[in-house]
């Protein structure tokens, strides 16, 4: 493991703020300093400032988000966020993110490589929104929805769609663009009104109040890493759409 993602990992600083400590100085592996490519072995000896640095367990927790919380570890405009509302023990971050006004299923972990493989784009996890629109969509917009529409960043991809009531759609979706589903609504002509993500990558919030959170169970995180293998397939590239 490289050693900004192992001081990361322990919950010393961000990967970026290990960065910072290790061109300082300040850590050192079997008592050398350590560098910035520096790879941390199974028995290696890693402190800062002298004092012993020891990996944390691997940690996901499944969150419910409420409205009215921001999707990261720290808001200088003194919002809560969510890690402040999980409090784990472990350090853990959000993957990906929900606008402070979309509730629903948010995994945070502190395992940097599968947070990274959900994130890549090529995986297309699948992600399951709940959307309350103004006014009622015809068949014709759903249709629209489920086949693509333009948006100034390229047109979506294919996507799953249902009518849930007449004002309340279902979408299934495996991109991950800024605000998708908000702007696809618009370009359809029914802005969202509420957004909830009712799962994502497979996991639900089924049973969970909001601002309830859980550990995953092991074969939940094992069925992750099955559906997200550690090399992406084929080339990296853009994101797809």
């Amino acid at each position: 493991m490289r050693l900004n993602s192992y001081l990361a990992r322990a919950g010393v600083a961000s990967r970026r703020g290990a960065d910072e400590l290790i061109k300082a100085g300040r850590v050192t592996i079997n008592g050398e300093p350590g560098q910035l490519n520096t790879f941390v072995q199974t028995l290696d000896r890693v402190e800062v400032d002298g004092a012993p640095v020891a990996k944390q367990r691997l940690a996901y927790v499944l969150l419910n988000k409420p409205a009215g919380v921001v999707t990261t570890a720290r808001d200088p405009q003194g919002r809560p966020t969510v890690v402040d509302l999980v409090g784990h023990e472990s350090r853990i971050v959000p993957v990906g993110r929900l606008d402070a006004d979309t509730t629903g299923a948010l995994l945070l972990t502190n395992d940097g490589p599968l947070a990274h493989r959900l994130a890549h784009p090529r995986y297309g996890v699948e992600k399951v929104y709940e959307v309350e629109v103004d006014g009622v969509p015809d068949d014709a917009t759903l249709r629209r929805l489920r086949d693509g529409v333009e948006l100034e960043d390229g047109r979506t991809a294919a996507a799953k769609v249902r009518r849930l009531a007449p004002g309340r759609i279902e979408l299934i979706l495996h991109e991950g663009r800024n605000r998708q589903v908000k702007r696809m609504c618009e370009a359809v002509g029914h802005s969202a009104r509420r957004l909830h993500r009712s799962a994502y990558a497979g996991l639900t919030v089924e049973g969970l109040e909001p601002g309830a959170w859980r550990e995953l169970e092991p074969f939940e995180t094992s069925r992750l890493r099955s559906l997200l293998p550690e090399q992406p397939p084929g080339r990296a590239g853009s994101s797809p759409g």
